[in-house]
């Protein structure tokens, strides 16, 4: 089934990004349409005290294809993530930040990865083909770089890059993963990851173009120590059986449209 048969959801998680959302939902709305015929953009607005809900009400009374999901309180990034991936209709799902520091034209490069077969393409910002237009501040890189050493070391082996948000799935993948996800912050993108590869999904990293937003909400000390607690959290939630089977069969599930 080619694109133009194909539904492609979008989520997009969201805490306090009215600025960010003013500029990107448009954005978001022109590009997809000009991949799919059918698609949908999913704001997950997680507990937000500025006016992210009244700007993306506005959009979607213009759009149709924007659908918003709100919550009182913020919950965190892996939470919201999960919340738009279970409730999306679409083929294929992908999520990206509302910064678009990833550019949406860069889908063009996972949807090749799916049809080569993979169940999940994953942007990716540390392997030769990624083209980074503007870096992070070196200490921040250096982080990134520790922080992928316990990734590699304790889950996902061989992934070098599990925190670029721009990811698509099938949407078997989808549903069959996030079910079963508990990480409710930063660290979910390495659950997400752990969850798919013990399940039998192909994963594969794609090199993208990533422009790197000095806006930045992730508190390199503080959300870079949660992150490293996630990893752990993981590991203990895979032995004591919260995930339920990881055999590496993919179990099956029902993935018949919800409309």
């Amino acid at each position: 089934m080619g694109n133009n048969q194909k539904m492609l959801s979008v989520v997009v998680p969201a805490f306090n990004e009215e600025v960010r959302l003013r500029v990107s939902l448009p954005a978001f709305c022109d590009l997809a349409a000009s991949f799919f015929p059918k698609f949908e953009i999913i704001v997950v607005d997680d507990g937000s005290s500025d006016k992210t809900t009244d700007l993306v009400l506005s959009y979607a009374r213009q759009h149709s294809c924007i659908r918003l999901i709100r919550y009182e309180k913020n919950r965190g990034k892996g939470y919201a993530v999960r919340t738009g991936m279970l409730a999306s209709k679409g083929d294929l799902v992908l999520f990206s930040d509302a910064d678009l520091s990833t550019p949406f034209t860069e889908i063009k490069k996972l949807l090749s990865a799916l049809e080569c077969g993979a169940d999940v393409a994953i942007g990716s910002r540390a392997v030769k083909e990624s083209v980074l237009v503007k870096r992070q501040p070196l200490y921040r890189m250096l982080m990134g770089k520790t922080f992928n050493k316990f990734v590699q070391f304790l889950a996902t082996p061989g992934i070098f890059d599990s925190q670029c948000g721009f990811k698509l799935f099938t949407k078997t993948a989808a549903l069959n993963i996030f079910n079963d996800c508990q990480v409710n912050g930063f660290g979910f993108d390495v659950e997400v990851l752990f969850l798919a590869r013990k399940r039998g999904f192909l994963i594969q990293e794609v090199g993208v173009d990533w422009i790197n937003d000095s806006d930045s909400r992730v508190n390199p000390i503080t959300d870079s120590a949660r992150m490293l607690r996630d990893l752990f959290i993981i590991r203990r939630n895979a032995l004591l059986g919260y995930y339920g089977d990881l055999s590496g069969q993919r179990p099956e599930i029902n993935t018949a449209s919800s409309e």
